[in-house]
Parts: C-alpha cells; structure tokens; sequence
C-alpha cells in the first residue's frame, strides 16, 4: 500500500481539535472520512497520522499528517481529490509519496509554532478567532529579556497542562522570538523546538504577559524551571492565538 504525505492547513474556530473524539467535530476525523471515501471504504478502516495534536480552537498552517491506501493514485491527485471533498475550514497545500517507514509523529524532528496577541482595550470581532487578548498594559521590553530563557534543553514540568501523557516533561527549544507590531496592536511570538508538551506553548506565552505586566519577575523562567510545580504557572494564554507553523523531518 503506497504511503502519502500531507501538508495541511486549517482553521481550528469549529474544531474540538486534531484528535478523533466520539460526537466531536475533529480535523482528523475529517480527513478519515475523505480518505476512506477516497479508497473506496475499504473493510479496515484508514487511520490518518498526524504529526501531532492540536487543542480545540488552534489553527495550523503546516500541520502533517500521513496515511496509506489501497491502490496507487498521483499524490497531485490525492490532493485535488482532498481537496474537492474536504470542508472549506481544511486546505491540503501538498501531498507526497513517501516511503513505507515514513511517520508523521515519530519522524518529526522540529516543530515551529506561532503566536498571534492583540493589545487593543476591546476584543477586535474581527481578530476574536485568530488572537489572543490581553487588555492589560504590558512592557515588552521585560519580555525581550526573559524570552531567550526559554532557548535551551529543559524540564518543562512547570509548563505543562495536568492531563499529559509523555514518559517525560524535558524537551529542547532551539529558537523563541518576540516582535512588537504597533500599527495593528499585537504582538508576536514564535518558538522552535523538537516536540511541545500539553498546552506547552500557552503558558510560556502566558508566563512572558505576566512578566510583561509586573507580575512576575523578568527572571522567573529560570525560577520556574527549577521548582517544577505547574501550580506556580497557572495562566495559559487562549488557544486560538496559536498556530502549527511548520514541521521539519
């Protein structure tokens, strides 16, 4: 059976996330649907891999995913055939033939994720599905100076939603930016690393707001990561800020 590679993009307003859930709306469970009408309905039913999850209302620009069918089609055709018969909220940018061993998850070596605030006093309706929101008066410079604390290999304990599953809580993030974007009142974020815990993002992104705002000391990170108490990092920035940028393998 030949193995495809998909590049996808989708918003995640209407989505309960990536994951399948019983009598839940999912972009995996779309793409199963599609994909097994594709193939004809074949009596086992095809799983489709992605790269990773993303939580409810977290949209992706690159997210991957692969999955196998039944006979050999053109991998452009699987992607117009995707295309034509998903749902307008899911775009296929790419799909490539790959080898047999090819895994969406297990393959990937480095995740880029995206992070979109507005700093307006109101709540923008038309930025409401794709900010975050932050109404409090913040000092970017602080968090320019705490973000680089978050380069490196680390436990990130402190930073991880009750609720994960991974054997372990160390991951390693290559690269965190910042840029402050005043003629349209947000500021940006961007970390690269080679996996994200459960709503790992969010609260780093809640922690810089904190600092930004006086309530936490610009050196905090450090701090945080030597007590490994989830307690002491609470606040978990909304998830329709965030965005799968990319996956590299």
């Amino acid at each position: 059976m030949p193995r495809y590679k998909a590049t996808i993009a989708y918003d995640g307003t209407d989505f309960y996330g990536w994951q399948v859930q019983p009598n839940k709306r999912t972009v995996q469970a779309e793409m199963e649907l599609v994909v097994n009408k594709m193939a004809k309905n074949p009596a086992e039913h095809i799983r489709v891999q992605g790269s990773g999850r993303t939580d409810a209302r977290v949209h992706a620009k690159g997210q991957v995913a692969h999955f196998d069918l039944p006979f050999d089609i053109p991998a452009d055709a699987v992607r117009k055939g995707l295309s034509t018969m998903l749902p307008y909220d899911i775009g296929i940018k790419k799909v490539e033939k790959v080898s047999d061993d090819f895994h969406a998850q297990f393959n990937a070596h480095d995740k880029t994720y995206f992070y979109r605030f507005s700093t307006t006093e109101y709540i923008d309706p038309f930025k409401r599905n794709y900010t975050g929101h932050w109404h409090r008066r913040l000092n970017p410079e602080l968090m320019q100076q705490a973000i680089g604390d978050y380069v490196g290999e680390h436990d990130w304990l402190s930073f991880v939603a009750s609720g994960f599953q991974q054997k372990t809580t160390v991951r390693t993030v290559y690269s965190a930016k910042m840029w402050v974007k005043p003629e349209i009142e947000e500021i940006w974020f961007e970390f690269s690393g080679n996996g994200f815990l459960y709503n790992q993002i969010r609260i780093m992104v809640g922690v810089l707001l904190e600092i930004g705002n006086g309530i936490r000391p610009v050196d905090d990170i450090q701090r945080l990561f030597e007590v490994k108490d989830r307690q002491q990092a609470q606040f978990t920035a909304p998830a329709q800020g965030l965005y799968l940028m990319d996956v590299k393998y």
